[in-house]
């Protein structure tokens, strides 16, 4: 194991690792427990009691954050006409069609964090989908990226909306903003987070859905935190 810094192993030792505390107390502990220079990305791991391995139990969506991410968000629409307008209209940094899907596939251009495609577009999109696709950028139905109303997800894209997909060990990560964020700030994004993970439980899913649950910052201690607590206040 690599060795710990003492600025770290001073921030773990603030954490009891047999303890599990609230959402708000877990947050409060993390900003005590910070040492980085920089503002780090607050992220939460939820262990969920599902088998990926079966389709009908794969956990996948997206969820926008009343509090945003604390980042700008460049967004690149692939859309024609009156729906590249509205996308235009809405705020998206990159607008086209064939333009754009050259641009990518000739000069392997991906000055983007997310893409939105029209229906129609995803003829052309699925030229590039081997670019796009591994960078987890391709545009997907399922999370609302393929759709004709842009400015909408446009509009969700800019104010912080995350998609998460539960991996094969069966955990979702997910960032839920700047650790500079106020402690109400990050729980309210943290709530959103879980309550949408909670309605998309599978109706296949057997026993204990959300098993563990962990929040921690990019150079900060993993804190373990109370999961019925968590269910019960995002069902509050």
């Amino acid at each position: 194991m690599p060795k710990r810094g003492k600025n770290h192993q001073k921030a773990t030792g603030l954490v009891d690792r047999n303890a599990l505390y609230s959402a708000t107390d877990a947050i409060a502990l993390l900003k005590d427990a910070k040492f980085a220079k920089f503002d780090e990305t607050v992220d939460v791991a939820l262990n969920l009691g599902v088998n990926p391995r079966h389709a009908d139990q794969m956990v996948r969506g997206a969820v926008v954050y009343p509090n945003g991410l604390g980042k700008a968000v460049r967004v690149a629409v692939f859309a024609k006409g009156e729906k590249a307008s509205e996308a235009k209209e809405a705020g998206a940094d990159f607008v086209g069609d064939m333009d754009l899907v050259t641009k990518i596939k000739d000069e392997g251009w991906l000055d983007f964090d997310k893409a939105i495609a029209t229906p129609d577009m995803m003829g052309l999109v699925g030229r590039i989908g081997r670019i796009l696709g591994p960078r987890g950028l391709m545009p997907n139905p399922k999370v609302g990226t393929v759709t004709f109303d842009v400015a909408k997800a446009v509009g969700e894209m800019k104010a912080g909306r995350v998609e998460f997909r539960v991996d094969k060990a069966g955990i979702v990560h997910a960032p839920i903003g700047k650790l500079s964020f106020g402690v109400d700030a990050l729980a309210a994004n943290l709530y959103a987070l879980v309550g949408t993970i909670m309605r998309l439980k599978p109706a296949s899913a057997k026993g204990t859905y959300m098993k563990n649950a962990t929040v921690t910052s990019t150079m900060g201690p993993g804190i373990r935190m109370d999961v019925a607590q968590l269910q019960s206040e995002v069902k509050e």
